[in-house]
């Protein structure tokens, strides 16, 4: 049970910072990168990891509630930036400036998590069930290999599209999943750091 609350506090903590750092734009390797990119593939190694101990179930109801906190923050911040400033203190624009703009990255953000993450959920689902329960590295591989892709593309046009140079977006798309698959596998032996919920499928037999 420790285990668990520490998954799912640390995958819904993650999907936040990954939003606000979203915000700045960064270039590394010749290519245009979200801040929020570095952190935010962890949460599909959290996500299988939950998945495994919690099931399909809990997993998805995992993800619900992360997109519902992130639509609590962007709520939050945009109505603290709109609240008449104490100008004692100063006008403090910069507060708006940064996070009012928020909105629109949690948007992409919870339409891409929640596309892409019950996709992983029911990939992963398949594999386990369909193809081996036995190699749980395969299972988040495969998954992963669906829902990365799928989750950059979203984000990626949902966030910047029209923001910026089309040039620019897919080169965001591109870092980011380069940088998420570089990640899977980096965080892939994490997944046998927790205990399968269900049992594994039986042996197959041979006559």
């Amino acid at each position: 049970m420790q285990s668990l609350v520490v998954l799912v506090a640390s995958y819904i903590a993650l999907q936040i910072f990954s939003d606000v750092g979203s915000l700045r734009i960064v270039m590394l390797g010749g290519m245009s990168i979200d801040a929020g990119t570095f952190i935010y593939p962890l949460t599909f190694t959290l996500r299988d990891m939950v998945h495994k101990t919690m099931g399909k179930k809990g997993a998805q109801l995992m993800i619900v509630t992360a997109a519902g906190f992130n639509l609590l923050m962007a709520l939050y911040f945009w109505l603290v930036s709109i609240l008449p400033a104490d100008m004692s203190v100063g006008a403090q624009a910069e507060f708006g400036q940064v996070l009012a703009p928020l909105w629109r990255l949690v948007f992409a953000s919870i339409v891409a998590e929640v596309i892409a993450e019950l996709t992983d959920t029911e990939v992963y689902s398949m594999w386990k069930e369909r193809v081996t329960a036995r190699h749980q590295w395969s299972r988040v591989l495969v998954s992963n290999a669906v829902s990365i892709p799928l989750d950059s593309l979203i984000f990626s046009w949902i966030a910047f599209g029209g923001m910026f140079e089309s040039s620019v977006v897919w080169s965001i798309f591109l870092s980011n999943t380069l940088i998420k698959f570089a990640t899977t596998l980096v965080s892939l032996p994490a997944i046998y750091l927790v205990k399968e919920k269900d049992k594994p499928d039986p042996a197959p037999t041979h006559c």
